[in-house]
């Protein structure tokens, strides 16, 4: 690697004029080479010895700064390297110096990750170097084998699937020999080592929900992604630290456990501890204050302390923002519909989720097989982010599964250097419906239509519904700020005025001055033809309202009111949202803090479509299409996760499969409710 690094000095001192490796007079070869060798030895030194240093000082400050200042701190170690250089001669421009340290950096990456595919050992050694630093050495750990689930955001059963018939998931399709993601095929003779199981979401169809459920056991009382708590006076929103950190409180509470990682566990780039000693990128640890307490950013530190990972992302971050600029203004001049705004910040939103998280959640799960963890999990929100603003079955999304392919690759090659056997488990927490969003096609927002009805005033121009991708969430937890709704909506102030809140083609209308969620019956006596409104509009599919004489009703066009206690025998709106459809409505209705109006967009069977509340082409959060379908993709080692005949419904059942799983491995029963996690 050094001779490698001599090497490119010596190319670069001949392309750049500002970068000199000899003095003015003129040195010869030889003398030339020995400055390169030694400027580029006492880089690698102080890139091996100073750098960590630099990194963990700069955990002070918010972990995004971190890649933007790589460059600068790579060109300053060279500069540095040069000066103390005793051959003398070597000099740089500030600005070549960055040049040439990122050169440097990239190409010894490049190197050393080819020299290390040919040679298991220094494969092995140089994964090990992306373990948590603060672990000094590999404890001793048992035979028996452990269990990594990686959760591909988003990602439903049959984008899958179309995405291994179309080639795109060669990794996949080799765990599945198969071709097209349905049946085996073995033409060379392969066994299939995975099978593939879909599951079904409950009504709420988010991260929010379908991660509490896997990692915790519990989807109760999260019906949306963000939700209005009249007694608290509190808008809840999945993403945002503060409330992530309340839902796992309240799920541990529910279930009398500490969740599913609770034993030997690590928990990497999710919304949701799981119970897990070892935490990175956990967003419900982010609100904490900064300090040992705090380690929802440390594996920032486990990652950029290697000064070549810290220059590959940052190329490839700056790479992605160019990509994304590309294929928007492709689609922009193409005049692609549906279409939503794809400018201002989002191009550095999606390039942190598709290339920072992705590098250093891989990079934190390598580590944690290395140092041989039971229970991993770890989620990746690259495709759920750029599905959100191109569209499921784009093919700027089509680009990103690819590249989770080859992480999931490299995931699969960390373990057959683990120190014990593993059981590698993918899935996805809900798929994405597409279709163009409710205020383009009709012109006004679902809060315009609720003032509408009320008799209120419509303002003339709608204000779009801010996205509630979880890579906000994950940008906004590595700057160090909450995460936080427009204008301090999370409490909003109290009136008389209806508060309209969008999870995706779901929607929430809550009456903020009456602190019980309110009848049908005082609903038509406050504002009469609100329901009507509602129901009898083209893009809503139907509506779910406490009812005085049936408990509850769904309501629908034409002044259709159906009890949920005969939805099975009269499904009528349901009908159109496919089987499970009234058990998830029906158990929506059972929660504390169900909105007083509970409001579904229309659904087209026929091409899968729905209608966005939210300035979203490829949505979830509520019934109709994929959002609802997403998949379990398991060793075929493992029992299967349910009967024949059997459907796999709900994030809950999901759980329960986990840790079947877990137990089959001989490996940590889950235990009882811990204090610890208790008082989080």
């Amino acid at each position: 690697m050094w001779a490698v690094s001599t090497l490119t000095m010596l190319v670069l001192a001949g392309l750049l004029p500002d970068f000199q490796l000899q003095s003015a007079d003129g040195d010869s070869a030889t003398r030339i080479a020995i400055t390169a060798a030694l400027g580029a030895g006492a880089f690698g030194v102080l890139s091996a010895v100073v750098w960590p240093l630099l990194v963990r000082l700069l955990l002070l400050v918010p972990a995004l700064v971190l890649g933007l200042l790589v460059f600068f701190l790579n060109g300053s170690l060279l500069l540095l390297a040069l000066r103390i250089n005793p051959s003398g001669g070597a000099e740089a421009a500030p600005e070549t110096a960055v040049i040439v340290a990122a050169v440097m950096s990239a190409v010894a990456s490049a190197t050393g990750a080819a020299l290390a595919v040919r040679d298991d050992d220094a494969y092995r050694r140089r994964l090990l170097r992306l373990a948590d630093r603060r672990r000094r050495s590999v404890p001793a750990c048992p035979a028996t084998p452990g269990m990594v689930c990686v959760q591909l955001d988003g990602v439903g059963h049959d984008v899958l699937t179309a995405a291994v018939r179309k080639g795109l998931m060669p990794t996949v399709a080799r765990w599945l020999a198969t071709s097209d993601g349905t049946e085996p095929t073995t033409p060379d003779g392969a066994e299939p080592t995975h099978r593939l199981t879909p599951w079904r979401t409950d009504w709420s169809s988010q991260t929010g929900a379908s991660q509490l459920g896997i990692l915790h056991g519990s989807t109760f009382d999260v019906p949306a992604f963000r939700w209005y708590e009249k007694e608290r006076g509190e808008v809840m929103v999945s993403n945002r630290p503060t409330s992530a950190a309340e839902l796992q409180r309240r799920a541990v509470a529910h279930t009398g456990d500490g969740g599913l990682l609770t034993v030997d566990g690590a928990s990497r780039g999710n919304l949701f501890s799981g119970g897990a000693d070892e935490q990175a990128l956990v967003l419900s640890i982010a609100a904490r204050r900064r300090g040992r307490e705090n380690r929802s950013r440390a594996g920032y530190f486990a990652y950029f302390c290697d000064p070549a990972n810290a220059v590959r992302t940052a190329l490839s971050f700056v790479a992605e923002v160019a990509r994304e600029i590309g294929q928007s203004t492709r689609a922009r001049m193409r005049k692609q519909r549906p279409r939503v705004s794809r400018g201002g910040l989002y191009p550095f939103v999606r390039a942190f989720a598709t290339v920072v998280e992705r590098d250093v959640v891989v990079a934190a799960v390598m580590g944690d097989l290395l140092a041989g963890r039971t229970a991993i999990y770890a989620d990746l929100v690259a495709y759920d982010e750029v599905a959100h603003h191109s569209g499921p079955h784009s093919r700027d999304a089509e680009l990103v599964l690819q590249r989770l392919d080859r992480s999931l690759a490299l995931v699969e090659k960390a373990a057959e250097h683990a120190p014990r056997p593993y059981h590698l488990v993918i899935l996805s927490d809900h798929g994405q419906s597409p279709g163009e969003t409710f205020h383009a096609r009709y012109g006004l927002t679902l809060a315009d239509l609720v003032r509408a009805g009320c008799g209120l005033p419509v303002p003339r121009r709608a204000e779009g519904t801010h996205s509630g991708a979880e890579a906000r969430a994950a940008v906004r937890a590595a700057l160090g700020r909450p995460v936080e709704e427009k204008g301090g909506r999370h409490r909003p102030a109290p009136g008389s005025q209806p508060l309209v809140l969008a999870s995706g083609n779901l929607g929430l209308v809550s009456f903020q001055d009456v602190q019980h969620r309110m009848s049908k019956e005082e609903i038509d006596a406050r504002h009469p033809a609100l329901l009507t409104t509602l129901a009898n509009h083209p893009g809503i599919g139907f509506l779910l309202v406490r009812s005085e004489e049936h408990d509850g009703v769904v309501l629908g066009p034409y002044g259709t009111e159906i009890p949920l206690a005969e939805l099975d025998e009269t499904p009528g709106p349901l009908a159109r949202f496919g089987p499970g459809a009234a058990d998830a409505v029906r158990r929506t209705h059972s929660f504390p803090h169900t909105a007083d109006i509970m409001v579904n967009s229309a659904h087209d069977p026929a091409d899968g479509e729905v209608l966005a509340f939210e300035e979203q082409i490829g949505s979830h959060g509520g019934l109709g299409g994929a959002q609802s379908h997403p998949f379990l993709l398991s060793p075929c080692t493992l029992s299967a996760p349910v009967g024949p005949g059997e459907e796999l419904s709900g994030a809950e059942h999901v759980h329960h499969v986990l840790r079947r799983w877990l137990r089959e491995a001989d490996g940590p029963q889950v235990p009882v409710f811990r204090v610890r996690e208790a008082r989080m």
